[in-house]
């Protein structure tokens, strides 16, 4: 990874980012909210250069913030991207690989849903997401692959809390990851930036 794209990611987070209590960080001026293209454009190609090697065939994200950087990836990788449904559609009713995810955060608990039509064993996917906390989202996912006979390549987050649990989560599961911003600590409203380099490796 680019360390001029890391200092641009950790700089935008310094400037805009808002730490609200002991473990969240706001960022809704360029990632979740409101979007800044180009530097998901910029995160995208990171992820497709990382997981470049992989075979990756989907790339697979939750609704709706990993929308913009998983698309970016897909793009770059030249693949579809896939988004879980949190929400029932009067036009997704069945044939669905389901999950449930609890939001720390929002403290509510979501049945995510893919249609079977859109993954099957023969796929090889890359899981991105905008942040990476207590991993319960990702495992969601994971549930999804997992029921569908489809292979993880590997688990893109733009932003881990490395403090939480959902590092160490993916580690122990020997699923190649990359974090393009590694938060280690929040210190009085500030963020403190981890650059250990402890992850499981693409081979």
């Amino acid at each position: 990874m680019e360390e001029k794209f890391i200092k641009r990611l950790e700089e935008r987070i310094d400037a805009e980012g808002r730490v609200l209590g002991e473990d969240i960080l706001k960022v809704d001026s360029f990632l979740n909210h409101q979007v800044d293209p180009e530097l998901m454009q910029a995160m995208g190609d990171e992820f497709a250069h990382y997981f470049a090697d992989m075979g990756i065939t989907k790339v697979l994200t939750v609704e709706s913030s990993g929308i913009a950087p998983a698309l970016m990836a897909s793009l770059s990788l030249s693949v579809p991207m896939v988004f879980a449904r949190k929400h029932k559609s009067l036009t997704l009713t069945d044939n669905l690989y389901t999950a449930t995810v609890y939001s720390f955060t929002k403290q509510t608990e979501n049945t995510i849903s893919i249609s079977k039509s859109f993954l099957s064993a023969d796929d090889k996917v890359l899981i991105i997401d905008d942040f990476l906390a207590n991993g319960q989202a990702v495992n969601g996912l994971l549930d999804i692959c997992e029921a569908a006979g489809a292979t993880v390549g590997g688990v893109g987050v733009v932003i881990e809390k490395r403090f939480q649990r959902g590092h160490q989560f993916i580690v122990e599961r020997h699923i190649p990851l990359l974090a393009l911003a590694s938060i280690a600590s929040f210190d009085n409203g500030h963020v403190v930036f981890s650059h250990e380099k402890e992850q499981i490796n693409v081979q």
